[in-house]
């Protein structure tokens, strides 16, 4: 189900070394060596090898498979495989945004009707008319109403290009039905390149420094560069 998905994605698949990866790579195996241990005294143990297969295929991912593991479709959704497969790595991946965002607002307010903010949840999500996604890893929250596009980029990845400006498009075509929300797990990196690119094709920012300048304004950490 996981290997081969009922939509499966053209993206090139290559091996790149990955510092993060590495991170990822090392923590499967310190629960499995848990799982081992841990079968001396209880057959429970083996409940660390969830997190395990979980964390090597993100794993996998930073080494040259992609966003693509995350199997995120473009409403927002993913897979009945990715869903249960990768839960223990995205319950990890919201407690880290909390974490990190837990004293700044949900959202901020840039140039015209468009917000940038973390992910949010299904109280933050209303108001907004439309939610431009450049998450892979999280999960959508129920909503009435709201038209979500998702644009997966893999977290501490640097967002292609033509990701970026097929938000871009997003953003000016969804802007005119009300409040758009922009957002990243902490809304501080992809969906702030995606409004930073944004402002500069729409003319709002004549270059990126001066777009990145602008999302400074707004009060919220923005971890950009101009390379």
């Amino acid at each position: 189900l996981w290997l081969f998905p009922s939509e499966p994605t053209a993206q090139k698949r290559s091996f790149t070394w990955s510092r993060t990866g590495l991170y990822y790579a090392s923590a499967p195996i310190v629960l499995m060596l848990l799982a081992v241990i841990g079968m001396r005294w209880t057959p429970l143990a083996l409940f660390w090898l969830w997190p395990a297969l979980s964390l090597a295929i993100v794993a996998a991912a930073y080494f040259g498979l992609g966003v693509s593991v995350f199997q995120k479709r473009t409403d927002g959704h993913v897979s009945l495989a990715s869903y249960w497969l990768l839960m223990p790595y995205r319950l990890g991946a919201r407690i880290n945004a909390w974490a990190w965002t837990r004293r700044l607002p949900s959202a901020v307010h840039v140039s015209d009707s468009v917000y940038l903010g973390r992910f949010p949840n299904e109280s933050e999500i209303k108001g907004f008319a439309a939610v431009i996604d450049l998450t892979g890893e999280m999960l959508v929250p129920k909503h009435q109403g709201v038209h979500w596009m998702a644009y997966p980029v893999l977290d501490l990845t640097a967002p292609p290009i033509q990701t970026l400006r097929d938000a871009a498009q997003a953003i000016q075509m969804t802007r005119g039905s009300g409040k758009v929300l922009v957002c990243c797990a902490l809304g501080m990196q992809r969906s702030a390149a995606a409004i930073a690119l944004w402002l500069v094709e729409t003319g709002k920012a004549n270059s990126t420094a001066g777009a990145i300048a602008m999302l400074r304004q707004t009060g919220r950490p923005v971890h950009l560069d101009t390379a």
